[in-house]
């Protein structure tokens, strides 16, 4: 029989198994969508994580123009910019960006605020692609698809 030991054993880079999830967007919430996928790029939600390790799995994101906020945080979310130059403090809502060029920016900069600093929170991120659309260029990776849709209200149960 194997003894019992009191130490809580820290997988190696090496060791670490790495899927591929596909996330649909569509109708979701910013922030809780945002907390499930940062849980899921650290590897939260595996009983070998390891803090100092990407433990992670790689996640694509799909409709990101199509999320949605609630109450009136479309009009009064503000995004803040600095140009690098005095009196350069440029600011956006977050209904604007939805609307501009690049809608996935609103879904990133969510998940990248809930992702530690640093080198280790930085490879995390480049874990996660976003795509506005619905097309996605993985396809040949077979991912699994996450419904966290189904995962937020399970967990509205429960509570």
């Amino acid at each position: 029989m194997k003894a019992l030991t009191r130490t809580t054993a820290s997988v190696k880079p090496a060791e670490v198994t790495k899927k591929w999830l596909l996330v649909d967007a569509d109708g979701l919430v910013v922030g809780r969508a945002a907390a499930e996928i940062a849980k899921i790029l650290r590897g939260k939600h595996k009983p070998s994580y390891t803090p100092h390790v990407d433990c992670g799995d790689n996640v694509i994101v799909i409709n990101a123009k199509k999320v949605r906020f609630t109450g009136n945080k479309l009009k009064q979310h503000i995004y803040y910019r600095h140009t690098g130059y005095p009196g350069g403090l440029k600011e956006i809502t977050a209904g604007k960006v939805l609307e501009g060029r690049f809608p996935e920016r609103v879904l990133e900069k969510a998940v990248e605020r809930m992702i530690p600093r640093g080198p280790l929170g930085r490879k995390q991120m480049r874990n996660l692609r976003i795509y506005a659309g619905a097309d996605h260029p993985h396809a040949s990776l077979n991912p699994e698809t996450l419904d966290l849709a189904a995962r937020n209200r399970k967990n509205k149960a429960a509570a």
